[in-house]
């Protein structure tokens, strides 16, 4: 399999695209220092305790208080909070865990009023972020993931991913970690680990501790509600856990970004680093046709090659998708071979919008009646193939007798949405025309305003049809007669996100001004 990773830097942020084959099969964006995210930590204060939930509410600086189950304070939570307390008082001498006598596991089946009180100061990781009203689920039993382990404080134990299955092999893993694991640290042994030297584990895990010595320096002189340790950008999160021998090409067209990646890819994989390929263009989903598989495959109908479609609904409890035949083409004369080969088609399909989309919670789809128990078997394996890349936690039900298959989707983050119609571009949703005329005039006075409080590099984001209008022509363009009005640096670009009649102006710090 081709996998490639396109880097799309534009004034409104970075997004990330991971194609298998050419096909897009997870997008990503990146929203800078952004609060909250999976795999932060914080230290928190406890609003209070809830006996009957057997939880607590944490405040962590979300509008919301996070939700923490006695569940996942983890076994290690007395020594966390032992650890927490020596650190704040500064009598925790050192980041290291090696002189530190941590205390007994606390009860699995225990109560919460038993080990967290109100007003209690705790360390806390985000497990999921905040989806529709609710705030941040937390977790107490921390680890830091890196490329080949994942690194779990205060315990000693050696876990290793269930895919490594050569005994000889886990064997190994396990005697080199046992070696070189710090006392009273765990490891979690990840697959990509599977065959790689010593000296690149070593170099993992001497990263992870620097991170741990990091959180250790700010838990010193922290007060709740504070983020502690954030988790790493999006870019170098998606290459640390994506980034496979199979990787052909990672596309950026930011070469600040390009710089950033290469010295990754030289910490984590220095066979790589040839693969980043820089493209000098304004907008590279537009020129790699990222936006119309975007456009394609967010839609409330999602329309397949043969023919076939899905229609993909969400409510509150649950996302629903049915599946259609439609003009399906090369169908065969037997309905039931037929009703199979659109179901086992639109399986792998299925499976791709789940990994695209993210979605999470219950799903129920309601594939094309079969009425032979074989294909209906059939089917149930050939969506379990499809979804084993799904990194995301998942269960597969077979088929009910009214031939809907349920599946239950870890959901840590909210459904990522994307609109694929457009307002009307000439009367904006509102059932009214504006002349063309006025709309130059509306860009005019939004310059004319960024001029007024001292903006001079602004940067201009337009559909490419008004945009070739606006740069028509060498010496006497639209766009140069602002300049020279306005006095300013002015960059306009192109793209093919914008709707017809929408503008977006930017300051050199990548803000946006608005009237």
């Amino acid at each position: 399999m081709n996998i490639e990773l396109v880097i799309n830097s534009t004034s409104r942020g970075v997004a990330l695209a991971l194609l298998h084959d050419k096909k897009l099969v997870e997008l990503h964006h990146e929203q800078g220092n952004q609060d909250f995210a999976v795999g932060d930590i914080y230290l928190g204060k406890v609003r209070k305790v809830i006996p009957s939930l057997n939880a607590a509410f944490v405040d962590v600086g979300y509008e919301k208080d996070a939700f923490l189950h006695y569940l996942d304070l983890g076994p290690q939570f007395s020594s966390l909070g032992l650890y927490t307390k020596r650190t704040m008082r500064k009598s925790q001498k050192e980041a290291g865990l090696a002189d530190f006598r941590t205390l007994p596991d606390i009860d699995k089946n225990g109560k919460i009023k038993d080990v967290v009180s109100s007003s209690q100061q705790i360390v806390v990781q985000v497990a999921k972020e905040p989806i529709s009203q609710k705030g941040p689920r937390l977790t107490s039993e921390i680890t830091l993931p890196g490329r080949y382990i994942v690194l779990v404080p205060f315990s000693n134990k050696i876990s290793m991913s269930q895919r490594i299955t050569s005994e000889e092999e886990r064997t190994r893993l396990k005697r080199l970690m046992q070696s070189i694991r710090p006392k009273n640290f765990g490891i979690i042994i990840r697959t990509v680990a599977e065959n790689k030297k010593v000296a690149e584990l070593d170099a993992d895990l001497r990263e992870l501790m620097e991170r741990w010595d990091k959180l250790y320096n700010n838990l010193k002189d922290a007060k709740p509600p504070q983020r502690i340790l954030g988790e790493l950008n999006k870019t170098n999160t998606v290459l640390r856990d994506v980034l496979t021998p199979n990787f052909a090409a990672i596309h950026v067209n930011d070469e600040g970004l390009a710089i950033e990646i290469r010295n990754y890819l030289k910490n984590i994989a220095p066979e790589k680093e040839s693969i980043l390929k820089v493209h000098k263009v304004k907008d590279l989903f537009d020129t790699m046709s990222v936006y119309r598989q975007i456009k394609s495959a967010f839609g409330k109908q999602v329309n397949l090659k043969s023919g076939a479609y899905l229609i993909v609904e969400q409510t509150e409890a649950m996302h629903v998708i049915d599946v259609n035949s439609g003009n399906r083409k090369g169908g065969v004369k037997n309905q039931e071979e037929n009703a199979l080969q659109t179901n086992l088609e639109c399986a792998e399909e299925i499976a791709r919008i789940l990994r695209l989309r993210d979605m999470g919670g219950i799903i129920c789809i309601d594939f094309i009646d079969m009425q032979n128990k074989a294909n209906q078997k059939k089917l149930y394996e050939a969506l379990k193939e499809a979804m084993k890349d799904d990194k995301a936690k998942h269960n597969i039900l077979p088929p009910s007798k009214f031939g809907v298959i349920e599946i239950t989707r870890q959901r840590v983050r909210p459904v990522t949405e994307i609109k694929t119609s457009e307002k009307c571009p000439s009367c904006n949703g509102k059932g009214t025309v504006q002349a063309p005329l006025l709309f130059t005039d509306e860009i005019q006075t939004a310059l004319s305003h960024a001029s007024e409080i001292g903006k001079k590099r602004l940067t201009l984001i337009l559909h490419p049809m008004v945009e070739a209008y606006v740069t028509k022509g060498l010496w006497n363009s639209i766009a140069r007669t602002w300049k020279k009005k306005f006095g300013m640096k002015l960059h306009v670009e192109s793209s093919s996100d914008s709707e017809f009649l929408e503008y977006h102006l930017f300051d050199e710090n990548g803000e946006e001004i608005t009237v």
